[in-house]
């Protein structure tokens, strides 16, 4: 069984940046696609990035396109997300996950597998 841990959320002005690691405790983990997700408070849990195993192909979702990036090294085991321009709408827990083999870059959280616990992000206006 794999673990994940997110690392990286806080506070954060409107218009700044960050970035989040997500750290798998199994080495396997460099063989699995991943993503990020997010949720904020009352809202469902909805698709942010994903990436596959090697880093050659991404997948974004359009609210987040051109403002963020995902990103592995898997000498790490670690998956990122750069997010620049941030905006009060990006106010979230921000989750990875490991994609399912098999499946192709996936927006659709069925999926993913494995899930870190998150790490919050709060973007202040």
């Amino acid at each position: 069984q794999v673990h994940l841990l997110e690392s990286g959320g806080g506070l954060v002005q409107a218009g700044g940046s960050q970035r989040l690691s997500c750290v798998a405790s199994e080495r396997t983990f460099i063989q699995y696609g991943a993503g990020w997700f997010r949720q904020a408070p009352g809202k469902e849990r909805e698709f942010v990035a994903a990436i596959s195993w090697n880093g050659d192909s991404t997948l974004y979702a359009a609210s987040v396109e051109g403002r963020f990036t995902i990103s592995r090294d898997n000498s790490k085991n670690t998956v990122y997300l750069q997010m620049n321009s941030l905006e009060a709408e990006d106010t979230a827990l921000y989750s990875c996950a490991r994609k399912q083999v098999g499946i192709p870059l996936s927006a659709n959280r069925y999926d993913y597998d494995y899930w870190g616990q998150g790490t919050q992000v709060t973007v202040s206006s």
